[in-house]
């Protein structure tokens, strides 16, 4: 479903964007809504990986590391 918006941009700032919607060979609705779709999605999947890390960083990483042998173990003779 869509729905129509209505921005208010700076006339210069709207010349710009229309210029650059233009050189991409795409109207300025097309152009926003892309743009406005990738920050969504970047911020979708950066939220995704930073939950994802945190909660690995709370379980831990068990790298099975024991106590080596002592020197006086290592060098006995």
């Amino acid at each position: 479903m869509k729905t129509n918006i209505t921005l208010q941009l700076d006339s210069a700032l709207l010349w710009q964007a229309k210029i650059l919607a233009a050189a991409g060979g795409t109207s300025l609705e097309d152009w926003l809504t892309a743009h406005i779709e990738q920050i969504v999605w970047n911020r979708k999947t950066y939220s995704h990986a930073r939950d994802h890390a945190l909660a690995r960083l709370r379980k831990g990483l068990n790298l099975r590391w024991a106590s080596g042998r002592s020197r006086d173990e290592l060098h006995e003779r």
